[in-house]
């Protein structure tokens, strides 16, 4: 991301982040500078709004919090700089491909009139002398056409290989546009869009999907007891249940912080509770161990609030009952799942 900002208006929110950070003690890694930087220099409206609520209630931002924040918004500006760079290298290849071209059908072009003046220059009965000066001057011109394709034939090898090695990394750079880096689920970009592409097969296959939204329950005070690093422990822990008890076409995103959600296509209610209850269960059996020490710190439980899409609402709407249905869990008592009622139906 390019930030325009003079010199002096660039060490202000760069002094104001490395102090924010010293305040909060979280390292003043690239990413986590880089995210107070934006909020400070309010250049992204989104970060400042999140961050502003931590700010006024005089909370500090985790190690967890801020990640999550950059791969949300700032983790895009990466990979568009590596499309770019990528757009740019295959751009270079092309040219120098054409280069090539361009050079050998010259050489082609003066090769065909080389033959054509030979051709002229040999009478009815050419001596012994005009024979071999012509097949030399030939020969001469013949193998300066064979450098050139030999040399086309290099740069095409070359291109194809370099062609491969963007078509790698545009792929890895989508991949990791899609990924949350702590989890390794699929982050919230990624679940708006395949949400999206459920709910249109929904309609065209005349098929029910579910929702499961699913908290981790006390984990700001499990993250406060035992520190941000076991707290990630134990997100990669629930992200790795979550993805050995789904199967199929059902898809695992982290939706942020310590909030989950599932997408079960042609999947009814009754069979998204029963889901939601499984992965439950298998996270509650769960021993969080302290991998230093060998120590056995807490189990963990989930709340899970579940919907199944109605075919006459929005996916805002349907977000929406789901995560309703996740707070009832929660206020009776969490570690359980609650199902969302059927929408009320809207006059269209």
């Amino acid at each position: 991301m390019i930030y325009p900002h003079d010199k002096d208006a660039a060490k202000n929110y760069a002094d104001k982040a490395f102090n924010q950070m010293k305040k909060d003690g979280v390292a003043p890694t690239p990413n986590n500078f880089e995210v107070w930087y934006v909020y400070y220099s309010k250049e992204n409206r989104e970060i400042e709004n999140i961050l502003s609520v931590l700010v006024k209630k005089k909370t500090s931002a985790s190690e967890t919090q801020l990640r999550e924040i950059y791969d949300a918004f700032l983790n895009d500006n990466r990979t568009e700089e590596r499309v770019q760079k990528a757009g740019e290298n295959l751009q270079s290849t092309i040219t120098n491909v054409r280069n090539v071209v361009a050079g050998v059908k010259t050489s082609t072009h003066e090769y065909q009139g080389s033959l054509e003046k030979i051709n002229m220059r040999l009478g009815a009965n050419p001596t012994a002398e005009e024979l071999r000066s012509v097949v030399n001057e030939v020969k001469t011109n013949t193998q300066q056409v064979i450098s050139r394709n030999q040399s086309l034939e290099v740069v095409l090898e070359e291109s194809a290989s370099e062609i491969e090695k963007l078509r790698q990394d545009l792929e890895k750079a989508r991949k990791e546009s899609m990924t949350d880096s702590l989890t390794g689920l699929a982050n919230r970009k990624a679940f708006d869009s395949e949400i999206v592409r459920v709910l249109a097969d929904s309609k065209t296959d005349k098929t029910p999907f579910s929702v499961l939204m699913l908290d981790i329950d006390h984990f700001k005070t499990f993250n406060d007891s035992f520190g941000h690093q076991v707290g990630d422990q134990v997100l990669r822990l629930v992200a790795k249940c979550l993805v050995d008890g789904i199967k199929g076409k059902d898809i695992a995103a982290r939706y942020g912080g310590e909030e989950f959600v599932i997408i079960l296509p042609e999947t009814e209610l009754a069979s998204a509770v029963s889901v939601g209850n499984n992965l439950r269960k298998t996270v509650a059996n769960k021993d969080v161990i302290n991998r230093s020490s060998g120590e056995r710190l807490a189990r963990i439980t989930m709340s899970v609030g579940v919907a199944q899409f109605s075919g006459n609402e929005d996916l805002d709407d349907l977000i929406g009952r789901a995560d309703a249905a996740l707070y009832t869990a929660k206020n009776n008592g969490r570690n359980q799942v609650a199902a969302a009622p059927n929408p009320v139906n809207k006059s269209v």
